[in-house]
């Protein structure tokens, strides 16, 4: 049971297995790499959809909320005529009683039907254009409505009660005056 080999054909199973490992390792590495290129690819292209998805959508939400902002102007627009053409109609009948009053309104009148036509022909964003430029011309101005505006808002919380406290208020005065004596609370 002795055979014989040629010389130099004898390789045992662990040579053959490391003379061949670096070729299959180099091979196993080019393939990984090849892998994580191509999921880098994928990686990108899924980046580069989703950001273009987002980009779109956020430009769709943008329009949308521009086109809801100028039909809420131009609704602003039509009540701010309303309200002139109501203002016209009380000049009129104050012309009887009071002309110089009535002049006065229908000057008031005639101020806001150009509002209302310079805000129908402007969009949102126009608008805020508008009031910036005059921000920055009458910075002054603009502080003192403000504060204005502030003041009156203030007096007229403070004017309006507590729906709560004063319905308490009540209840406690009633206790008093339904029974004749202070019997403390």
């Amino acid at each position: 049971m002795n055979s014989q080999q040629p010389s130099g054909t004898n390789i045992s199973p662990s040579q053959s297995a490391r003379s061949s490992q670096p070729g299959s390792e180099q091979g196993v590495r080019a393939k990984a790499g090849e892998a994580v290129s191509k999921l880098a690819d994928v990686a990108q292209q899924a980046g580069t959809q989703a950001k273009e998805a987002a980009s779109s959508l956020a430009s769709d939400a943008n329009d949308r909320a521009k086109g809801f902002l100028t039909q809420q102007v131009a609704s602003g627009a039509d009540l701010a005529g309303h309200v002139a053409d109501s203002v016209r109609s009380a000049a009129d009948s104050l012309d009887r009683s009071a002309p110089q009053l009535a002049n006065f309104v229908r000057s008031a009148a005639e101020r806001v039907e150009e509002f209302s036509d310079d805000m129908r022909g402007k969009s949102a964003e126009e608008l805020m254009r508008t009031a910036s430029d005059f921000t920055r011309r009458q910075p002054a101005l603009v502080f003192g409505l403000a504060s204005l505006a502030g003041f009156v808002l203030l007096r007229v919380l403070k004017s309006n009660p507590d729906a709560g406290s004063s319905r308490n208020n009540r209840r406690g005065s009633e206790r008093f005056q339904g029974s004749g004596q202070f019997h403390g609370v």
